[in-house]
């Protein structure tokens, strides 16, 4: 069976009765049982398929359907679907299990979505490379011997591999655009505020979001317009009153030549970028050298809130309140027995320097001055769209590399997330997508990032891209 490519095609497909919902899924378990015991993509199948393919057709039978009804979509295992299993790579969740719907996963699923299971990750979202979920590593299905990516990397792989049509990760310094570049598919993160995190399990709250992944970027925009809502449950929801949208044609494009071409980056990254911009150039836009002086800094910026927040965020496993407890003899030993064995080494690693940051006496030293530093980064870019209408870079400044080729050396495994960070520490909307094939099975990827409420500038950049290097 030849599966259609898009959100589109397979809604037109399923309503004219040319497919079918149940040969859609079929088609995707198929893939899922041949694949996934050597991708790992998934951690778990989900044991109420046939229910969810009932209740989509009924839709279809009503005149009740969307264009979601009987698309089938892979959730990260950090979202909450009820009555399921929810463990964010953890042993310390390994047997929790969902009271409640995460508001992404009801709004897909009153719109008929079929969720086909939870994928892996790295535990609590902490990694780039899928290698520290508790359970294991998951490969990259362009080149086994490769990382996908992460922390999104189930996610993305459950899709590279064919086990899916969409999905659904989360993003806190480029956890959906990284692993989406490492595999050749499309990933984005949307301006702060606009997808509900309620239901997400938070490493870092004030830069998570939730966001697509897909194999195109019209499936990205079907996607993030169904889960782009207000949520009176979410406290950073913003009102829809409040997004200002705009409404500008595309025309100029920054380009931070000086970030873009610094050390640490491969050659080969460094030369399709080049060619991407000329791609752009022939397509009309007009390429404007910017200067983003305070965007490198946003590494060390993130390196600072987010443990800090995580290690606050964690603090409620702690034994009592959720997951696994291990007792003891005392409160004291029953907390650190229970988060010893619960927790693994990167997990630890970041709960310790999180602590040390917000500890007395290296609190305004650190975690003050970053905050400081996010609002000028903030500010950087917010003027810096009064000038241009987007802006350029690689996704990442390296390939996806081989498994196990950064887990002795964290700095190099941070610095993936060059050129992603940013938009989460400005709280802007960015997109990654394929741009052109890559040595050892793999490809290349661009990385847009728009003004607040921009994403529809994306969309029209990205699209008008895509058609130029498929």
């Amino acid at each position: 069976m030849t599966i259609p490519n898009t959100i589109k095609e397979t809604h037109e497909k399923i309503k004219s009765g040319e497919l079918s919902i149940r040969a859609l899924v079929d088609s995707f378990l198929k893939n899922i049982e041949e694949k996934n015991s050597s991708i790992n993509a998934y951690i778990e199948v989900y044991s109420d398929i046939d229910e969810q393919v009932k209740n989509a057709e009924k839709m279809f039978e009503e005149g009740r359907e969307t264009i979601m009804t009987g698309i089938p979509i892979s959730l990260k295992d950090n979202m909450l679907f009820l009555g399921h299993k929810a463990s964010s790579g953890s042993k310390i969740l390994e047997n929790y299990t969902a009271t409640y719907n995460a508001t992404v996963v009801d709004l897909l699923k009153n719109a008929g979505a079929i969720f086909l299971g939870r994928t892996n990750m790295d535990e609590f979202a902490m990694g780039s490379s899928t290698e520290t979920s508790f359970y294991g590593i998951t490969k990259n299905p362009l080149n086994e011997e490769m990382v996908p990516g992460g922390s999104s990397g189930g996610a993305v792989a459950s899709l590279s591999m064919g086990g899916t049509l969409l999905s659904l990760g989360s993003d806190t310094g480029g956890s959906i655009r990284q692993p989406a570049a490492f595999c050749g598919l499309v990933g984005m993160k949307p301006t702060y505020g606009t997808v509900s995190r309620y239901g997400l399990m938070a490493m870092a709250s004030s830069l998570d979001q939730i966001g697509p992944i897909t194999k195109n970027v019209a499936d990205a925009e079907t996607l993030f317009n169904f889960i782009n809502k207000y949520d009176k449950n979410d406290a950073t929801s913003i009102p829809e009153n409040l997004r200002t949208e705009n409404k500008k044609e595309v025309k100029k494009i920054g380009v931070p030549k000086s970030w873009v071409t610094g050390e640490g980056i491969e050659d080969s990254v460094k030369e399709n970028f080049d060619k991407s911009i000329e791609t752009l150039k022939s397509l009309g836009y007009e390429i404007v050298d910017i200067d983003l002086p305070l965007s490198p800094y946003a590494l060390a910026v993130y390196y600072i809130l987010m443990p800090a927040e995580a290690s606050s965020n964690l603090s409620r496993y702690d034994s009592i309140r959720f997951g696994m407890s291990l007792p003891s003899n005392n409160l004291k030993n029953q907390y650190e027995k229970t988060r010893e064995s619960g927790f693994g080494k990167e997990v630890k690693r970041r709960i310790l320097l999180g602590t040390y940051i917000l500890s007395h006496g290296y609190y305004e030293a650190y975690y003050g001055k970053a905050l400081s530093l996010q609002k000028a980064i903030q500010k950087e870019y917010k003027n810096i769209f009064e000038t241009v209408d987007v802006i350029a870079t690689p996704t990442s400044p390296f390939l996806a590399f081989s498994i196990g080729a950064k887990t002795n050396d964290p700095i190099a495994m941070k610095l993936s997330d060059l050129f992603t960070v940013p938009a989460n520490i400005a709280g802007i909307p960015a997109i990654s997508i394929p741009s052109g094939d890559a040595n050892n099975n793999l490809k290349h990827s661009i990385q847009f990032m728009g003004p607040m409420f921009g994403e529809n500038l994306l969309f029209e950049v990205a699209k008008k891209f895509e058609e130029n290097v498929q």
